[in-house]
């Protein structure tokens, strides 16, 4: 039987949709459930765990309320609670006032009562608390449900990280590797500027593709490509349409084409070469949605990982995809930037599986001046 840990924090990404660029901290959770923000983490793990919920051979040790249990009741699993369960003590109003230190305590006690795997659900500060409450030698896996993921020990999507799970479950040989648990100044975040650092390793089952790899944050000096990217897509802009252009540093240089103040971290709109509105949250484009006949949007492909939607763009919410539609979404990439995914596909984790199943495929992107190629997308 095997002892699978499970910890779910609920706040986890809730700043995403509403642009804020992370969640930590009380004043920022207050401030994006002020703004309409839903909490996604706990349907996050869900997606995880409908993968391999169906096996047998396993079992659940949890926290009360919406660090674990609400799910595992929901899903009809076999669970355990945490005893004492000091850090979920209430099945209500636990996600209010959930913190770190209730995720360092709970994981301090599932490893000392033996978990051959802990889940956790959350983001960069989520894995930091797990590391710095674990010994080197547990295996950990994350769920993401978080709003900036640079670290290496989640799965590329939830759906992804259920894989893993249900490999181990079902017998099969799965590597393990150490992984780099890396994360934001979010303060410095929300001003424009990447300081990123790691703050240490956790072992981890990876297996294929379904494991993500460390984002790169160094620059690449591939200026001439970027500028020859960023040429050609304001020569295509359309007159009266209006186009969203997301986060990273070669979609800002189709801002600096244009001639318009960016927003680095954020998402920006423009329309016919006038910027429109500057970092706005997922309430501010679908507004902009409503009042416009014709509107797309412009992503960058993340460097090293390859997701195109999911990571620090959540803005770009289901619905707004789908009012946006496939057609009118345009991926940017240097060719090296998608040499260097080594033929892994890009991925599209946009919080609902029938959407990125149904947008799963193969994509143009461009990549120079009058130049694209075609992708695969999963």
């Amino acid at each position: 039987m095997l002892t699978l840990g499970l910890i779910i924090n609920p706040l986890a990404g809730i700043g995403g949709a509403v642009g804020l660029k992370g969640s930590d901290g009380a004043d920022t959770v207050a401030k994006a459930l002020a703004l309409g923000a839903e909490k996604r983490a706990v349907l996050r793990t869900q997606q995880a765990l409908e993968v391999f919920r169906h096996l047998d051979g396993f079992q659940l040790l949890t926290c009360a309320g919406e660090m674990g249990q609400q799910l595992a009741e929901q899903l009809n699993l076999p669970y355990q609670l945490i005893n004492p369960p000091a850090a979920c003590s209430s099945s209500t109003t636990l996600s209010d006032s959930t913190t770190a230190a209730h995720t360092r305590q709970a994981a301090q006690k599932m490893v000392a009562e033996g978990v051959d795997l802990l889940l956790f659900a959350g983001g960069d500060g989520t894995a930091r608390d797990v590391c710095a409450s674990v010994p080197e030698s547990t295996l950990v896996l994350g769920i993401p449900a978080g709003v900036k993921i640079h670290s290496g020990v989640f799965g590329v999507t939830p759906t992804a990280a259920g894989e893993v799970v249900k490999r181990l479950l079902e017998g099969q040989l799965v590597d393990v590797s150490e992984a780099e648990v890396r994360d934001l100044d979010e303060d410095a975040f929300r001003q424009g500027q990447v300081r990123a650092r790691q703050f240490g390793e956790l072992r981890v089952p990876c297996e294929g593709h379904f494991v993500q790899a460390v984002k790169q944050g160094g620059i690449e000096d591939e200026s001439l490509s970027v500028a020859d990217i960023a040429a050609w897509v304001v020569e295509e802009m359309e007159d009266d349409c209006l186009y969203f252009i997301g986060s990273g540093k070669t979609t800002r240089a189709v801002s600096d084409e244009l001639g318009v103040d960016s927003t680095l971290l954020g998402v920006d709109a423009v329309l016919n070469g006038q910027l429109l509105a500057a970092d706005i949250n997922e309430a501010g484009i679908w507004a902009l949605l409503e009042q416009h006949d014709q509107a797309q949007a412009i992503l960058s492909v993340m460097g090293g990982q390859g997701h195109i939607l999911g990571r620090g763009n959540q803005q770009f919410s289901p619905r707004v995809l789908e009012t946006l539609g496939r057609e009118n979404i345009h991926l940017i990439s240097t060719k090296s930037k998608l040499s260097s995914l080594d033929g892994r596909p890009l991925i599209i984790d946009s919080g609902d599986p029938e959407l990125d199943k149904c947008w799963a495929g193969v994509m143009e992107v461009i990549t120079g001046y009058r130049d694209r190629v075609v992708y695969p997308v999963q």
